[in-house]
């Protein structure tokens, strides 16, 4: 089977828990660490399927990795190569099929109720979950692109993932692991402290609270929403 190439921005942001899933499923994958300075790969044909992780900077950018990479999505998609994209990585998706990303009313970071779309794309990829308590540090939201369907919302924020057929955009984060978010509270400690009166954003201890606890639940419905995904994986 090819690989599942991963598209990594920044070194804190790695495919945490998807990347556990893909092992114990026996599918290979690579990764492309962009923020090492890999080179964004000129043909998706080598890949079985396409993710793009998180980061810290806006697809608005101008930053010289972001076109050839919005150039590969679309070849993805047109070639029926599933996409998954988290955080960053649904933005990257939107603009690449043509819908805006722009400023979200407020940041949003930390853990955070998460409302299941009522329609058959949502029960496709979510099964019978109505919500669950999702992982959050965003700034920025999308819009949906043509032909997307509507799969999550927040309180903070109403587009936080759809569906183009096969492909999955979040706006939020389901790949967690306890490790990860200990990291992002520490490399992300000033963002924490400017963005602490943003009625979305959880104090560090807030985040850490039951966090064993919150990752068990939210690698449940990662195991979920991921067995839907690799269905699609191209042979």
């Amino acid at each position: 089977m090819k690989p599942v190439v991963i598209f990594r921005h920044v070194a804190v942001e790695g495919p945490g828990y998807l990347a556990t899933f893909l092992d114990t499923h026996g599918i290979p994958w690579q990764l492309v660490k962009v923020d090492e300075g890999d080179a964004i790969p000129e043909t998706i044909s080598a890949f079985s399927g396409m993710v793009l992780m998180g980061g810290p900077m806006s697809v608005n950018d101008d930053l010289p990795w972001i076109p050839p990479l919005l150039d590969l999505i679309r070849e993805a998609v047109a070639a029926d190569i599933p996409v998954l994209g988290h955080c960053l990585g649904g933005q990257l998706m939107s603009k690449a099929l043509g819908a805006a990303v722009t400023l979200n009313p407020v940041k949003e970071i930390g853990w955070g109720a998460l409302a299941v779309s009522r329609n058959e794309a949502a029960a496709h990829w979510f099964g019978d979950m109505e919500s669950f308590n999702g992982f959050h540090w965003h700034g920025e939201t999308f819009s949906l692109p043509l032909n997307a369907v509507h799969l999550l919302s927040s309180r903070y924020c109403d587009n936080q993932a759809y569906a183009v057929g096969k492909h999955l955009a979040f706006q939020c984060h389901i790949e967690m692991t306890p490790e990860m978010v200990e990291s992002w509270c520490d490399a992300g400690a000033d963002e924490l402290k400017l963005a602490a009166a943003s009625p979305a954003v959880q104090a560090p201890a807030d985040i850490m609270q039951n966090l064993p606890l919150h990752c068990f639940f939210l690698n449940k419905v990662a195991n979920q929403v991921y067995t839907q995904w690799i269905k699609g994986l191209a042979n």
